[in-house]
């Protein structure tokens, strides 16, 4: 438990280093209006999505497991977890849930698209959004304590 718990915790400053890569390697390419390459631009974009639906399975992983999960919620209920709790048990899961189907809809549209100043914009804009999702529901207090 504890080492799926670590693995978690330190997976997700990799995890959060790639996706952010990923999102400025596709504005920039926007923005510079060059081409896609199969060799970097999809391999950056290929690999965040890898790595970040690793951590997700991990983090399920955990949920299940975890007395901060599924465990929390089944014992007090949604009216008996404070803040911190909410956060970890029902909050952080949903919005990243939410934030890896974000993901993986701009890694499937990208891939319908012809244009590479279409395809920058679409990895753009979904992994953005997703990239944001994740930053708002990480549980900070957790990470600097």
């Amino acid at each position: 438990m504890e080492i799926i718990k670590n693995l978690h915790s330190y997976m997700a400053y990799i995890v959060l280093a790639v996706l952010i890569f990923a999102f400025i390697n596709a504005l920039m390419g926007l923005l510079s209006k060059r081409e896609f390459t199969m060799h970097k631009d999809l391999r950056i974009s290929l690999f965040a999505l890898i790595l970040s639906h690793i951590q997700l399975l991990i983090g399920l992983i955990l949920y299940f497991v975890s007395a901060n999960g599924l465990n929390a919620l089944q014992t007090s209920g949604m009216g008996g977890l404070n803040s911190a709790a909410r956060l970890l048990a029902v909050e952080h899961p949903f919005v990243n849930i939410l934030a890896l189907v974000l993901i993986t809809m701009g890694w499937s549209k990208h891939k319908k698209k012809e244009a590479s100043n279409a395809k920058f914009k679409t990895i753009t804009i979904f992994y953005g959004l997703g990239l944001l999702l994740i930053l708002s529901r990480i549980p900070w207090g957790v990470w600097f304590s």
